[in-house]
C-alpha cells in the first residue's frame, strides 16, 4: 500500500520555496497529493492572486514530485480529503504550525521549514514597489 502525502496552497507566483516544499513533502510518502486553492476561495481567505486558479494548478500538476492535483475550495474540505484519499501524511510550510493539529486523529501532520528568503508576499511587495529612477 503506498503511503500518501497531502498540502494544500495557493502557488501564486510559483517559486523555488514552493518547489522545495513540494519536493521535501514528496519525500515523506510514495505519492503526493497536492490541493490548489481555488481564486474563489482565496478570496474568502482575504487573498488576491495574481496567476489564474487553471494555470497555477496547470504548473503545480507538470512538477515531477506531483502526482496528482485537485481544486481546494474551502476550509472543511481538508479532512473528507484526507478520509477519501487514505493520506498517511498531511503536510505544510512551518508558517502554518500549529493550524492544523485538529488533523492528527486522521493522519501524522507535519510543518516543513520554509525556504528563507522567499515568499509569494515577499514577491508581491516588490513587484509593488515604485522602480528607483535613473
Amino acid at each position: 500500500m503506498s503511503r500518501i502525502v497531502l498540502t494544500y496552497g495557493t502557488f501564486d507566483l510559483f517559486h523555488v520555496g514552493h518547489l522545495n516544499l513540494l519536493r521535501n513533502l514528496r519525500a515523506l510518502g510514495d505519492r503526493l497529493i497536492v490541493g490548489v486553492s481555488t481564486d474563489e476561495f482565496n478570496l474568502k481567505k482575504g487573498k488576491q492572486t495574481v496567476i489564474p486558479f487553471a494555470d497555477r494548478l496547470d504548473i503545480v500538476q507538470s512538477l515531477k514530485c506531483v502526482d496528482m492535483t485537485l481544486a481546494e475550495t474551502g476550509w472543511a474540505q481538508k479532512a473528507d480529503d484526507i478520509r477519501r484519499l487514505g493520506v498517511a501524511v498531511f503536510g505544510m510550510g512551518d508558517d502554518w504550525r500549529g493550524h492544523f493539529d485538529t488533523l492528527r486523529p486522521l493522519c501524522e501532520v507535519v510543518y516543513l521549514p520554509r525556504t528563507p528568503g522567499i515568499s509569494s508576499s515577499a514577491l508581491k511587495h516588490c513587484l509593488a514597489r515604485p522602480a528607483p529612477a535613473a
